[in-house]
This record gives C-alpha cells, structure tokens and sequence, in this order.
C-alpha cells in the first residue's frame, strides 16, 4: 500500500499526467483501513493460539487432540480472512488500474506480486482462486479501463490477435507463478513438519534414556543401604528371640520387615522396567516365539489365558529386542493382573493384520475415565496405592513400542474393563525403521 501510495503522489507531482485521484485515494484508504483491521484481528487470534497451546505440556492425550483441534480452527480462520483479504487487494488493484490506464499501465505487473505472496501465505486450493480473479482483471482492462493519454495505450473494442495474446500470455504466466510457488512453499511446510517430528522424537528418545538412567542409578543406590537394614533388621531379631520385650516392639520389627521386603519388590520392578534398553541386540523372531518369551517372567501365570491364533499368525517374522518388547507386554499383563479382582484372568490374543501385528491384553478391572486413560503413559502416572507402582512401566512399554515404528493405545470405559492394543510392524517395516533410525 505505501509503495502504490508513493507511485500515485510521485506520477502526480513530478510528471504530468492526469489522473483520478479521487477513486485511487479510496481505494488506497480501504486497502490501509483492512490492513489494520486485519493486524489487529490477527494479534488478537495469535494471543489465542498461545493461550490454547500454552498448558499442553500438562495436559491429558485427549485434551491435547482438543487443543489442536482448537488451534486447527484457529488457523482455518486466520487462512480465510487472509485469503478475504488478498481478493480484496487484487480488486482493488484492478479498479486502480481501471482508472489510471488498465493494462497499458506499467504496473499491472503487481497482479505477478499479489499471486506470490499469496502462493506462500495462503494454502494451494485457495490460492488458485486469486490466479482466476486475477485473470479476470486482467482480461477485464483489456476491454474496459479509463485511458491515460501519456500512457499512450487505450482499451481494446474487439477480440483481436493482439488481446488474446495478452490474455493467453497473462494467463499462463500467472498460472507458472502459482504453481511454483505453491509448491515450493508446500515442500518447505513438509520439509518443517517432519523436522519437528524428527525433534519430537529425538527428545523423547532422550527423555527415556534419562528417566531410564535415573531409575536404574536410584535402584542401584538404594539397593545396599536397604540391604544393609535388611541384615540389622535380622540381627536385630535373632537378638530379642529370648529377651523380655514388649509386643509392640515385635510388631514393629515385623512391620519394618514387611516394608523392606515391599521395597525390595519396588527396586525390582524399577530394574527391570528401567533395564531392558532399544540399544541391546534385535532378533528375528516369531510372533509366537515374543509371546513365549513374554510369558516366561510373568508373575501369576496361572491368571493369564492366551488365545492360540493361527499357524499364520503364531509364524508371522518380526524383527525387534525381544527382551525389550516381551518385558514392555509383560508390564501390561501385569498391570492388568493388578487391576483385576484377585482369581479373574487377564485374556492375551495376537491378531494379524495386513503390515503389522496387534498384540492384545485385556483386563477385567473397573477400567478408566477419560482423564485416566489420557495419562495412563505419562511418566510417574499411576493409579495404584503408594508403594505399589512408581508409574514408569506404561510410559517406557510405550517408548519401546513407538521406536519400532508400532503404537501402544488403550481401550477402555468405567466398569468395563481395559483392553491395551500393542500394535507392531512385521518384519519388512522394522527393517526399515530400523535402518532409518
């Protein structure tokens, strides 16, 4: 708008030709009045936008898919008010142009500038909409302009060779300059987007490493301190076996003894939660072979129902750590067991699909709310009573499963049940993910 304003004053006052101010200076105070509407309409909707995505580091898996959504329509309206705006500017050049030489006027180039920027700013669909409205300003000049005689070109009265050349060579240039540019802008937002997926997925590989560190660092250091109360504990009761000692203090020992021995079984489920890593070595196997490997360190086996699937999907090959996969199913069993009542089983089936395998684990607990199940894999998570869980054993099956190109996603509703989905790509797939990481 500054540099048409600045042409129009400039042609006016250091050259001689005459033109109709009044329409160009309207046209220009609309063009700046939607301009600050428009900048501060779109303060007002980025602010939004921040608000929406400020607490989704916080939130739930769910509420986060509501905050995209959200943010979503936010940008379908910031990508229609400025596709409103951009048709809005080509009409208003077309009517400066209508009143000072049409096409004959050097400046009808900027339809070139309008269709660029809006190539890059607008999505492709709706920029092809400005290449057809400029077209038809342009071909409409061709026909209908107020004529400027220092200029020296005047609006044609027929279809001749010459105006459909004009036509024809506006057309296709427009038509490149659209293409390519949208294009080249569609590459570049491609490009972006799988950077932030490659950054989104090296940080959680980083995330799993430290909180795999701490975990294995903080069971190892709190393993001889509790072994060495473990021993004074018995010591101590070896010693007041035949002394004179109040009931309490037997109570107490025996309560002290009880508590270790809960630690103990913490440390533990920490080590081997914390201990199986993607770095160790991947095999090829069989569905069935994880499974059997799954079920060798489960604890109450007798609870576990497996479902015996086809010979072709007992055979279908994978390549994965089997270690790593077996103990992140094995965590889900038993997640399972201790959500059901004591005596109910846990149901383990394998179902084949086209590229992947989908290992399912079902439970015949209370199930989980909405809130619940949106944080179920959130480190530190857990639902269970203190000193039952540490809640890092969903959060790391997870992170083995994704690495693998496969998914992890639960089933469930209040009084019902859960069913986790382990999805995991056959071996084709993982090969690929497996040289592409």
């Amino acid at each position: 708008m500054t540099g048409q304003l600045i042409t129009v004053l400039v042609a006016g006052i250091l050259t001689d030709v005459k033109l109709h101010y009044t329409p160009l200076f309207a046209c220009l105070t609309l063009t700046g009045i939607t301009k600050l509407a428009y900048g501060f309409w779109l303060r007002i909707h980025v602010a939004r936008r921040q608000v929406v995505a400020a607490p989704q580091e916080s939130q739930t898996d769910r509420s986060q898919a509501s905050s995209h959504s959200a943010e979503s329509h936010t940008e379908d309206s910031e990508h229609s008010v400025a596709l409103a705006l951009m048709l809005l500017d080509l009409a208003t050049l077309t009517v400066m142009l209508y009143f000072s030489g049409g096409t004959g006027n050097p400046f009808s180039f900027f339809y070139f500038v309008n269709l660029a920027v809006g190539g890059v700013m607008i999505r492709p669909r709706a920029a092809w909409s400005l290449t057809a409205v400029a077209i038809f300003g342009y071909t409409f000049l061709l026909f209908q302009s107020m004529p400027v005689e220092a200029l020296g070109a005047t609006p044609s009265n027929e279809l001749n060779l010459r105006v459909m050349g004009l036509m024809l060579a506006f057309a296709t240039c427009s038509s490149v300059v659209t293409y390519f540019v949208t294009r080249t802008a569609s590459q570049l937002k491609n490009r972006e987007s799988e950077l932030r997926k490659t950054q989104a997925a090296r940080d959680a590989s980083q995330r799993l490493q430290g909180l795999t560190s701490l975990a294995a660092g903080a069971a190892h250091e709190l393993a001889t301190p509790l072994s060495t109360i473990d021993v004074i504990v018995r010591e101590l009761s070896r010693h007041l076996e035949d002394v004179n000692k109040p009931d309490s203090a037997t109570s107490d020992l025996q309560l002290i003894d009880a508590q270790l021995e809960m630690c103990k079984q913490i440390l533990h489920r920490l080590l081997d939660s914390a201990g199986d890593s993607m770095a160790q070595r991947w095999d090829h196997t069989t569905v069935g072979e994880l499974i059997d490997t799954t079920l060798e360190g489960i604890r109450d086996p007798h609870r576990v129902e497996v479902s015996d699937g086809a010979d072709v999907v007992e055979q279908a090959a994978l390549w994965v750590p089997q270690e790593a996969v077996a103990q992140a199913i094995r965590n889900l069993i038993h997640n399972g067991l201790d959500a059901s009542k004591e005596g109910s089983t846990i149901h383990v089936e394998a179902i084949l699909e086209a590229e992947a395998v989908k290992i399912l684990v079902i439970d015949q607990g209370e199930g989980m709310n909405e809130e619940v199940l949106g944080r179920a894999s959130d480190p530190f998570f857990t639902t269970k009573a203190p000193g039952s869980g540490i809640g890092l054993g969903l959060f790391l099956a997870k992170n083995v499963i994704s690495q693998l190109g496969g998914q992890l996603h639960f089933e469930s509703s209040p009084g019902s049940g859960t069913a986790a989905i382990v999805s995991i790509p056959l071996a084709g797939q993982q090969e690929y993910v497996r040289t592409a990481t």
